[in-house]
């Protein structure tokens, strides 16, 4: 799994690691394990945090095996709990680039600490 190898190069920059997912807690354990993930995946009942976020994946009706699902993405969100990135993608296949997602996260983090200590501008 990808995002488990780019883990440490969010983490060095002081950024925490984590998924969610419309599966049971069993089958997200299960998955856990077989491909040794170590971060959070928390479980979206009825889809809550999907739809508020904005990325369910519409193609699925209430009541079909895959309603639920989001489209794959990531979000930045900074230490004061705002979203500052947003990365989507339509096909369940594919996952915005992480090279393109780390270089958000650096200067998101870079902007943080300016704004924590303007004289290191």
């Amino acid at each position: 799994m990808q995002l488990s190898e780019y883990r440490s190069k969010f983490e060095a920059l002081g950024i925490r690691v984590a998924a969610i997912t419309y599966d049971p807690n069993e089958t997200s354990r299960k998955f856990s394990e077989k491909h040794g993930i170590e971060f959070p995946i928390f479980r979206d009942v009825n889809a809550k945090y999907v739809r508020q976020f904005g990325i369910l994946n519409e193609k699925y009706e209430p009541g079909d095996w895959a309603w639920g699902i989001p489209h794959p993405g990531m979000f930045l969100v900074d230490g004061d709990g705002v979203i500052r990135g947003k990365f989507a993608e339509e096909d369940y296949r594919k996952r915005p680039a992480f090279d393109i997602v780390l270089e958000a996260a650096k200067e998101m983090v870079r902007k943080q600490q300016t704004v924590e200590d303007p004289e290191e501008q």
